[in-house]
């Protein structure tokens, strides 16, 4: 970004004008989509969990038109390098770019699979804060999406993503179950759960 002319640095109203004209701040991040709703007839807010900007919050405007270039991009779960405007005074910023880098097609995984991903999802977005980096965080989310692509959910699995996750955050207690752990740092334990462990039941 250009200096700006002295004289519009000195006279407070070419100042301010000089300002409005300032391009947005753009930002670019790797990230993992892991929730979002409706916002309006026709865009959507998206939650994301990066490496290094932490959780961020990104609407998506005209992503629910057929003709969109974020069409078939902001499913649950997708990998990608998304572009983004920063809010001025919001913490909710504007999605412009999107590169997929990994889809998730939930079509082709079992229903198993697809709920721990959605108790995995849920209990990252409690357990994170939104401009608080954590790069370990962002690995096992990554890690734990690409095993459940290919591989059979199971308890195992969902067992050992709640051990890793009290490592991360540093609550890991040897003598008592995870669970316990992550209830008293996030405050409750996702109602998802119940429905992953039905599904790996059956």
């Amino acid at each position: 970004m250009g200096t700006l002319n002295p004289i519009a640095q000195n006279d407070p109203v070419l100042f301010f004008s000089a300002r409005l004209c300032q391009s947005p701040v753009m930002q670019q991040a790797e990230a993992i989509l892991i929730r979002r709703h409706t916002w309006s007839d026709t865009s959507l807010i998206t939650t994301w969990l990066t490496p290094h900007e932490g959780k961020i919050r990104l609407m998506a405007k005209g992503a629910r038109r057929p003709a969109s270039p974020f069409a078939g991009k902001l499913d649950l779960f997708f990998h990608a390098e998304v572009a983004y405007v920063i809010g001025k005074s919001t913490s909710l910023h504007t999605l412009r770019e999107i590169r997929l880098i990994s889809p998730f097609d939930a079509s082709r995984v079992p229903c198993a699979n697809v709920f721990l991903c959605g108790y995995f999802a849920e209990l990252i977005d409690l357990a994170t804060e939104s401009g608080n980096p954590s790069p370990e965080m962002f690995d096992l989310l990554k890690r734990a999406i690409v095993h459940l692509r290919t591989e059979s959910a199971s308890l195992r699995a969902l067992e050992h993503f709640e051990r890793e996750l009290c490592r991360v955050l540093g609550v890991m207690d040897e003598q008592a179950h995870p669970l316990a752990a992550i209830e008293t740092y996030c405050g409750r334990i996702p109602a998802s759960r119940a429905a992953a462990t039905r599904f790996l039941a059956t």
